[in-house]
């Protein structure tokens, strides 16, 4: 039997509150557990008691092959029950084909407004000098 130290989900609507529970992988998420091994209660203030956990059977559940979720792993490691590895995911941060793709466009084009703008102001420059070097050897 495959077994997970998770969260049940119980509260009202809009008020949750959960309870970290010992269950089989196959029960529901609300549904059928083995043990109650604490509660997290995500209303309180981050620098209150918001959780609680029963180390001891922790532990226990841990040394019978319990793998914790997630969201619990965290709370486990903030409690220096168990170790939880940092996770780096560093694509997480590029942006998606499209938005790449309007980046791209949107460089091109001033790029190209910069081009542009340089062989006006050259031949602006070449229209100045012109004159006056035709009114220079006219004289």
């Amino acid at each position: 039997m495959s077994l997970k130290i998770r969260l049940a989900r119980a509260g009202s609507k809009k008020r949750p509150y959960y309870h970290v529970v010992v269950a089989d992988v196959r029960a529901p998420r609300d549904g059928r557990f083995i043990e109650n091994v604490g509660a997290w209660n995500p209303m309180l203030p981050k620098d209150g008691d918001r959780i609680k956990l029963n180390e001891e059977r922790i532990q226990y559940w841990i040394g019978h092959g319990a793998q914790p979720t997630d969201r619990v792993l965290r709370f486990l490691d903030q409690a220096g029950i168990a170790k939880r590895d940092a996770r780096t995911n560093p694509e997480k941060a590029v942006p998606g084909k499209k938005a790449q793709e309007r980046v791209a466009l949107a460089k091109q084009a001033e790029e190209d407004a910069k081009a542009k703008a340089a062989a006006e102001a050259e031949a602006a420059k070449a229209a100045a000098e012109a004159p006056a070097e035709e009114a220079a050897a006219s004289e």
